[in-house]
């Protein structure tokens, strides 16, 4: 299991977006601003900056942490175009149209606190 923590503006709207659009499950929410969700072998932990616990506490010099950036999970699929269409078509945001590259395709989705999520499909057999 591999965990990855994402700063979101609202745990119960980023729920609802992993669950609905890119088939998460939800693991453990047992506060309001902390959720553990998993899809596979990914562990998915969600927090609110400030929102209490560890990890959403300042830091010394009083910066909060914050969504967005460039680091990013990446979740393959079978049909890259056909999940585009799907989820563009449940009016979700993405960064950048499809990215032809030596391995394979990619798009970045924008999660609804701004970090991306890539969306990848392997050329390679």
């Amino acid at each position: 299991m591999v965990s990855v923590r994402y700063y979101v503006h609202d745990v119960d709207t980023a729920i609802a977006f992993y669950t609905e659009h890119l088939g998460f499950q939800v693991d453990m929410h047992p506060a309001p601003a902390f959720a553990m969700l998993s899809r596979g072998e990914l562990r998915l932990l969600l927090n609110t900056p400030g929102g209490g616990g560890g990890a959403g506490q300042p830091m010394p010099d009083g910066r909060l942490p914050e969504p967005g950036g460039w680091n990013r999970i990446q979740l393959e699929v079978e049909d890259l175009e056909s999940e585009v269409e799907r989820l563009r078509g449940a009016g979700l945001r993405f960064r950048n149209e499809i990215v032809i590259g030596i391995g394979g395709n990619q798009i970045l989705l924008d999660d609804p606190s701004g970090n991306p999520v890539e969306l990848f499909q392997s050329t390679r057999e």
